[in-house]
């Protein structure tokens, strides 16, 4: 969950629709004064606000940011998943092959007892 910002998200709304309601458009900053907040917060607000609506190509929208986030949480559980998986499977064809050994060698002892028993 993303840090609480600090403006509240109805102001956020607010300013932005008041921006593109106006013509001609305002200075940022000047607006930005006006409503108590920093320009670079009102630009940032103003420059998603396009891209959520299409107008921008340069920003992904909300709900891009939203699947990318989801997709690189995915992505690294995966990784995890992944790793225990080969640190399982190392471990278990050691354990058969030492298994595998010592069968081996049972075999081996058994041939050579029948041969010095034939013997």
């Amino acid at each position: 969950m993303p840090a609480p910002g600090k403006y509240p998200l109805e102001l956020r709304v607010r300013a932005v629709r008041m921006y593109r309601a106006a013509e001609p458009k305002p200075v940022i900053r000047r607006m930005a004064e006006e409503l108590g907040v920093h320009h670079e917060a009102l630009r940032t607000w103003i420059r998603q606000a396009e891209a959520d609506a299409g107008e921008r190509e340069d920003l992904l929208t909300t709900a891009e940011r939203e699947e990318l986030v989801a997709l690189r949480k995915e992505n690294a559980q995966l990784k995890r998943a992944n790793e225990v998986l080969r640190t399982a499977s190392a471990f278990f064809a050691a354990q058969l092959c030492a298994t595998r050994r010592d069968v081996d060698r049972e075999v081996v002892k058994g041939h050579f007892r029948q041969a010095v028993a034939a013997a």
